[in-house]
């Protein structure tokens, strides 16, 4: 791939999600950005050097001929340093540029100027992430909704249609609101089709998809959907003082994704409960903007002026 027009470069910034991925380009003389968001599974195979090089071939057709001085990717999936790792080199094996592979939890601080602070996602999947220094990266949670993710919108799912199990099993009735709004979204033609038609979804997005029902439920004054957004509250909360407890000395964890910064009462349990577990150590934020200003702000990080004119010269 080569980019040789001797104009001013861009750095490239990428958040790759669990659904959709944001890309965005920032000319390093103020010019305008460009930015594409597309489906990740049109792109991702989840093979790291076939999805390095056709994320290469997508920034090199935004790219349009004008030179890349920088790139950082933020990957849902990549869940731990050795991933970020592997996935770094797979780019580094195509291209000369100075670039980084982090998870994608760590650009909502990074968004922030908050280096080394704790990002927590709730989205399509959960996790909370912290890089206390270059070197060591924190991990907690990130297992995939049919064992972990909680505070996921697939997760959500599960936990509601637990919750319904064990109301059924204690006598309950089907006029609960959780019950209705479960039973309608998911198509559930009885009672003891509960947990197949859960278990027959294939993906953790079509799981995730019917979320909103737990949340509606609520509202509509359910007991059994307030207790499954307060206990994904807490489990997202308690990630973070999981990380605390191993060293993150963070003072501050953000929490984003599509779920959290949706739904107000998930909100407000993570961040009573964090506020709560941790005394007040670490202060809660919601992140509502673009983690893709996270791996922007990595990408211009990592120019200097040597490596700079090298990168404008081939990519």
């Amino acid at each position: 791939m080569t980019l040789s027009n001797p104009m001013p470069g861009m750095i490239v910034g990428i958040d790759i999600g669990g659904t959709k991925t944001h890309l965005r380009m920032e000319p390093l003389d103020g010019g305008p950005m460009r930015e594409q968001v597309l489906p990740t599974k049109e792109w991702r195979v989840r093979d790291w050097d076939r999805d390095a090089q056709r994320l290469l071939e997508i920034v090199t057709a935004m790219a349009d001929s004008t030179p890349i001085a920088a790139l950082a990717v933020g990957a849902h999936g990549c869940d731990d340093a050795e991933e970020c790792e592997t996935f770094q080199r797979a780019f580094a094996a195509l291209t000369a540029i100075p670039l980084q592979v982090v998870n994608d939890a760590e650009l909502m601080p990074l968004a922030l100027g908050l280096t080394g602070q704790i990002g927590v996602v709730a989205g399509t999947g959960s996790i909370a992430v912290c890089r206390p220094r270059p070197d060591r990266m924190l991990v907690a949670g990130g297992w995939g909704w049919i064992v972990g993710d909680e505070g996921s919108a697939p997760a959500f799912v599960r936990e509601a249609v637990r919750a319904i199990a064990h109301h059924f099993d204690a006598g309950g009735g089907r006029d609960e609101p959780l019950v209705v709004a479960i039973f309608e979204a998911l198509q559930v033609p009885s009672i003891p089709r509960l947990g197949s038609a859960l278990s027959d979804m294939r993906s953790a997005a079509e799981v995730g998809r019917h979320a909103s029902a737990v949340f509606e439920a609520a509202e509509a004054g359910s007991v059994l959907a307030a207790g499954v957004i307060r206990a994904g509250g807490r489990a997202l909360a308690e990630l973070a003082a999981l990380l605390s407890s191993r060293g993150a000395g963070a003072s501050h964890a953000i929490a984003g994704g599509a779920v959290i910064a949706a739904q107000p009462r998930l909100w407000q349990a993570f961040a009573e409960t964090l506020t709560e577990i941790t005394a007040g150590r670490i202060a809660p934020h919601l992140f509502t903007g673009k983690p893709v200003e996270g791996a922007c702000r990595l990408a211009a990080s990592l120019l200097t002026p040597q490596s700079a004119t090298a990168a404008l010269s081939r990519f």
